[in-house]
């Protein structure tokens, strides 16, 4: 199955628990070796592969062990400032997001002065 915006948020957790539970039969490793690896319990490991909710830091863990982690940087690419925002901070690194300002997506539609 491939994982898109049309599933929901419990189907994309079990299509992302099957694909560990591949990987890992592919690597011929038991849930108890993965879990003894990744410093879990062993239930943790087969919520992760059933698409149970689980920790962050538990999910890490078993990409480590299963030899998935740097695949990570393609899911979250290190994002670099844009040349003309580099010149507009003047060196400053952004610390946070800027708000709305009035008048931004305002209901009423956008027009030309002159038609109103």
């Amino acid at each position: 199955m491939e994982i898109s915006e049309l599933l929901s948020d419990d189907a994309v957790l079990v299509e992302i628990g099957a694909r560990l539970a591949r990987r890992r039969l592919d690597l011929q490793l038991t849930q108890a070796e993965v879990a003894e690896q990744a410093g879990l319990a062993k239930r943790t490991v087969e919520r992760i592969e059933a698409g149970a909710s689980v920790h962050l830091s538990g999910l890490i863990r078993v990409f480590r062990v299963l030899g998935l982690l740097t695949d990570l940087e393609r899911v979250f690419p290190q994002s670099a400032p844009r040349p003309m925002d580099l010149l507009k901070q003047k060196g400053k690194v952004r610390q946070r997001a800027s708000s709305r300002r009035a008048g931004q997506g305002a209901d009423e539609p956008w027009s030309w002065d002159e038609q109103k």
